[in-house]
């Protein structure tokens, strides 16, 4: 494929550099297609969406949770928070329970179905990366998890 091009006022011909994609953000692309394609079918065989995956990973790391903290935190509508929590309860993955704080607020918390799902789902997929990229202590491995936490870290600070 060519590069365009266009006339320039003196009648000569330029041709305009096709926009560069930064490589960090087309590796970013790569490796989310990736995790998509492995993650899927583990959950879809669990009966979780991708979206219902990432609530149960949320409620994992303890506590319950508000509704507008999971919609935050999934970058779900409100509405579709609700409809992805209540698949998650109906599931026995997940329960509501009143706030003892504030009675008026609604925690969700992980179930313990909910949690053997996703012990079983990143037991798998740790299995997979882990056939993929190697063993689980490389210093490698090590730098790249603190690498992307820090990249989390700050998507979180940034809004």
């Amino acid at each position: 494929m060519s590069e365009p091009s266009s006339r320039t006022a003196s009648g000569s011909v330029s041709t305009v550099p096709a926009p560069r994609v930064p490589g960090l953000i087309e590796l970013l692309d790569q490796v989310d297609r990736a995790v998509a394609a492995a993650l899927s079918p583990i959950t879809s065989a669990e009966g979780v969406s991708r979206d219902g995956w990432r609530v149960l990973l949320m409620l994992a790391r303890g506590g319950g949770r508000s509704m507008g903290e999971i919609a935050s935190h999934t970058a779900l509508p409100a509405p579709t928070a609700t409809r992805v929590v209540d698949r998650l309860v109906a599931g026995h993955l997940a329960y509501r329970r009143n706030d003892p704080v504030d009675r008026r607020r609604v925690l969700v918390h992980l179930a313990q179905d909910g949690r053997a799902v996703v012990e079983r789902v990143c037991g798998r997929v740790e299995r997979r990366v882990g056939d993929a990229i190697g063993s689980a202590h490389t210093p490698e491995r090590a730098q790249l998890a603190e690498l992307l936490e820090i990249l989390a870290d700050r998507r979180c600070e940034n809004g």
